[in-house]
């Protein structure tokens, strides 16, 4: 049952206007109850009847721009919370050993279950003073190399690896392209599909660009069910295609990314249900099926021998790619002419020159 007290306007979404008046008459009733000492219990329970029913009205037909939001919400579930309730005996270990320690990735080790793990995750900060000190989640090559250098530590003692990702990209400025963003990336990218431990990734809030992809290659790939994961934020893709930021609904529903959609696509391996109403609802039981998923998966993955799990990640990272033979390509617009093949960079046109044909 969903806790309709000690609400605040901020916990409720834009398109939740009928759960808050639902919720303002619970608030309403109880308060009317120890106030006159009049009995609304059965009033009340009707009332949480139909916010149950709403809830799972509006969640079941959430739009993409609408997963967006629920996964922003500012009181989902962090990292911070699932090394709190899921990670037992956690020790954090710090530095790249090139530049400096980035807080936006947090690596450790520790158990999940009765399962060793090292830890690798994108930390966005709960308050302002945390957010600024994390970068809001946009890590640095520094922090993409101390993964790196944390998961090559876990391959020589054959601790698996578990990634939570959580970012709005990688952090775009100067500082962080003159240290080699790319490719930290990039070599993160090539050194995970070979790493010869089990990985899994999970998408557990915002996965968005590279910023998500450098930690975000392994073995299995899942999403809670309303996180979602893109080659570009919604609003960095409208402010690209259209030049405008408030078409961002419209480029968040062309840029298929939301859990099911990236599972229809080969993207994701699963998709970890939330508590009704969302992850930010019932943090307990978001981490616990986390868990749950993540010991399930592991004992799978333990199974295998070195090379048929390396050999398994290539077969799956090979396979995203046939997904979009299925789609239909994009046609060209009619307003807009096709280049024709004569003309080259200046404009000139390539005059079609005779050949003779070889006598032999």
């Amino acid at each position: 049952m969903i806790n309709s007290k000690n609400k605040k306007t901020g916990d409720y979404l834009a398109f939740e206007s009928t759960i808050v008046e639902i919720d303002n008459q619970i608030a309403e009733l109880t308060r009317l109850s120890s106030v006159k000492g009049i009995d609304y219990s059965t009033e009340i329970r009707q009332l949480q009847r139909e916010q149950v029913a709403e809830f799972k009205r509006i969640y079941s037909n959430l739009s993409a721009w609408q997963t967006v939001q629920v996964a922003r919400h500012p009181k989902r579930p962090l990292l911070g919370d699932y090394l709190n309730l899921m990670i037992k005996d956690f020790r954090q270990l710090h530095g790249d050993r090139c530049f400096g320690d980035d807080a936006a990735i947090v690596c450790g080790l520790g158990h999940i279950g009765r399962e060793n793990v090292l830890v690798v995750g994108q930390n966005k900060g709960r308050d302002v003073k945390e957010k600024i000190k994390c970068n809001f989640g946009c890590p640095n090559p520094e922090g993409y190399r101390k993964a790196l250098a944390k998961m090559k530590f876990a391959e020589k003692f054959n601790i698996p690896v578990v990634t939570f990702i959580d970012t709005p990209g990688a952090y775009p400025g100067i500082g962080a392209e003159e240290r080699g963003q790319a490719q930290a990336i990039a070599v993160n990218l090539m050194e995970m599909s070979r790493l010869k431990v089990p990985i899994i990734c999970i998408v557990i809030g915002e996965g968005g660009s590279g910023g998500a992809l450098g930690i975000g290659v392994g073995d299995r790939m899942a999403i809670l069910e309303y996180a979602y994961y893109s080659v570009i934020s919604p609003e960095g893709c409208a402010a690209i295609l259209w030049r405008d930021g408030s078409k961002a609904q419209e480029a968040a529903e062309a840029l298929k990314l939301t859990s099911r959609e990236l599972q229809r696509l080969g993207i994701a391996d699963s998709i970890i249900a939330e508590p009704l109403g969302g992850a930010h609802r019932n943090i307990h039981d978001a981490v616990f099926n986390v868990e749950q998923y993540i010991i399930r998966t592991l004992r799978e993955l333990k199974r295998m021998d070195t090379d048929s799990l390396l050999e398994s990640r290539y077969k799956k990272l090979r396979a995203i790619g046939q997904a979009a033979t299925m789609i239909a390509p994009i046609s060209e617009p009619e307003h807009k002419p096709r280049i024709s093949a004569e003309k080259i960079i200046t404009g000139t046109k390539i005059k079609p020159t005779k050949t003779k044909a070889l006598e032999v």
